[in-house]
């Protein structure tokens, strides 16, 4: 009886823990692992749809952080005596070539609900039907599985309160009939296995690849898809940054163990968790769990594992509400597909009269729009990758509701710069603020008053507006107030050394 083959199709899932696609590409007797760099994802890029723009498509800091962990992945493959086949071209190009070449039976994916991943997992199961390769889907990277949904995804409702309790009384029911032996059988899922363990899959073995395959190079050929200058590509941590952000799955390991367990940072995450500067604030799992080297099932058994050693609070809850949060988005994107990306998003909203300035536009991106709170946000973007929960909200709500320019341009430029960006995560939040999402409430955000509540003695704003360091706090957060004589005497002049407002926040 012949061997079966399989290629166990990696996308932004690079890790081994609770990899439902690889443990099922594990059936077959041989795995051919395989990540392929599709180049209309990195350069410039038209937005699509009606009054489309240009941007790129993937920034330095995300590309570092995506060559971090195919190196990890491909690193921890090896170890187990198996390998990490890198091919450079559209997925529905590769994959086929690949499968004929090692005469692979299916190859697994896990399923994604934007529709630009749907395009391409259609288009390259379409290539394999024609050769007679099976292309199989897993659901892999959300806390509540789509299949434990409480309700149709048609019926998914488009508030985030009515889904959580929904969400939250399933996932309750469920645990109480795990305790009876009636629970889903997806709580024991092998895929999870060991959740405080870094093996629970069978050891892949890779048969002899294509002749024309990678020779081994420890750094995956990513760099010549990337719009921007050498020197910017593998940019050098700024100190100021909140972390490195290391990619891959060692490191997302790391990174929970060293703030659930080393720190004890989860039991006053809810207090903390809105801070600005410092690496344990908040979590800060976002990068690891949008390119997949995390699974937020992993996350969640190590708070379950936490509340059962040391303490259960408002804290540890908290934590899990924002990883549902993720999933909610995840779940409105499967919904309502592409409408999130039009402007008058999902509640087609045609009262707004959005606006169009590339100068403005560019003060923004910059962090120079003379508001020293959304200065400091988009500065910290720029040169870190990262940007604070309260921060993002911050700066969309000053573009989108406060200059009214086009909120789509905002969600694209974090698209860009953001090494944690998510395509749900991040246009459903900026649909969100813009008042064409989730949500129909004015979002809207008084950036003096958030600055005053989260950054009180101006330590932030000044860490990234070094020109603001000689002003007191009240100054620093608007040296709009500052007299002439003032100016004088701080050594800061408007227009000059900081910018003055680009809009009276009183009028805007």
């Amino acid at each position: 009886m012949s061997e079966s083959t399989s290629l166990a199709w990696f996308r932004r899932d690079l890790r081994l823990h609770d990899n439902a696609a690889l443990a099922a590409a594990c059936d077959a007797d041989r795995v051919v692992p395989v990540y392929c760099v599709d180049p209309r994802e990195y350069g410039d890029r038209p937005f699509g749809g009606a009054d489309s723009f240009d941007f790129e498509k993937t920034g330095a800091h995300r590309v570092r952080f995506r060559l971090e962990s195919l190196t990890d992945l491909r690193s921890s493959l090896r170890d187990r005596g198996s390998d990490l086949l890198v091919r450079e071209g559209r997925p529905e190009s590769v994959l086929p070539e690949v499968a004929a070449a090692v005469d692979a039976d299916f190859v697994t994916v896990h399923t994604r609900p934007t529709p630009e991943e749907s395009r391409v997992e259609s288009a390259v199961e379409t290539e394999l039907r024609d050769d007679g390769v099976e292309l199989r889907r897993f659901w892999g990277h959300t806390l509540t599985h789509l299949d434990d949904l409480p309700m149709a995804l048609s019926e998914l409702p488009d508030t985030y309160t009515t889904f959580r309790k929904a969400v939250e009384s399933a996932a309750e029911d469920a645990d109480t009939d795990a305790e009876t032996g009636h629970g889903s059988a997806r709580v024991g899922d092998p895929a999870v296995g060991n959740p405080a363990g870094r093996d629970p899959l069978p050891e892949p073995a890779v048969p002899p690849l294509p002749r024309d395959a990678p020779d081994g190079g420890e750094r995956p050929p990513v760099s010549e898809f990337v719009g921007t200058p050498d020197a910017e590509f593998d940019p050098a941590p700024d100190d100021r940054g909140v972390l490195p952000f290391d990619g891959g799955e060692t490191a997302a390991l790391d990174r929970v163990e060293s703030y659930i367990w080393t720190g004890d940072h989860l039991r006053e995450y809810k207090e903390t968790r809105n801070g600005l500067l410092g690496a344990d604030y908040s979590s800060k799992l976002s990068p690891w769990l949008n390119e997949g080297c995390l699974s937020p099932r992993y996350v969640k058994a190590e708070v379950d594992r936490y509340e059962d050693r040391r303490v259960a609070n408002d804290s540890t809850y908290w934590l899990v509400f924002e990883l549902r949060w993720r999933d909610f988005f995840q779940f409105q994107f499967a919904k309502h597909g592409s409408d999130f990306f039009r402007r008058e998003g999902i509640r087609e909203r045609t009262d707004i009269d959005w606006r169009s300035d590339d100068a403005q536009f560019e003060r923004w991106a910059a962090g120079e729009t003379g508001i020293p709170f959304v200065d400091a946000n988009m500065r910290e973007l720029n040169a870190t990758g990262y940007m604070s929960n309260r921060g993002r909200q911050n700066a969309a709500s000053f573009l989108a509701n406060d200059l009214r320019l086009d909120w789509r341009r905002g969600a694209a430029y974090f698209e860009t710069r953001l090494v944690d960006y998510d395509p749900a995560s991040n246009y459903g939040n900026w649909a969100y603020i813009a008042g064409v999402g989730n949500d129909s409430r004015d979002r809207s955000f008084d950036v003096r008053w958030q600055a005053k509540r989260y950054d009180e003695d101006a330590e932030y704003v000044t860490t990234w507006l070094p020109e603001l360091d000689a002003l007191p706090a009240e100054y620093a957060r608007e040296p709009w107030k500052l007299s002439e004589d003032e100016q004088a005497s701080y050594g800061v002049e408007l227009g000059v050394d900081y910018p003055g407002p680009m809009v009276d926040l009183d009028e805007s």
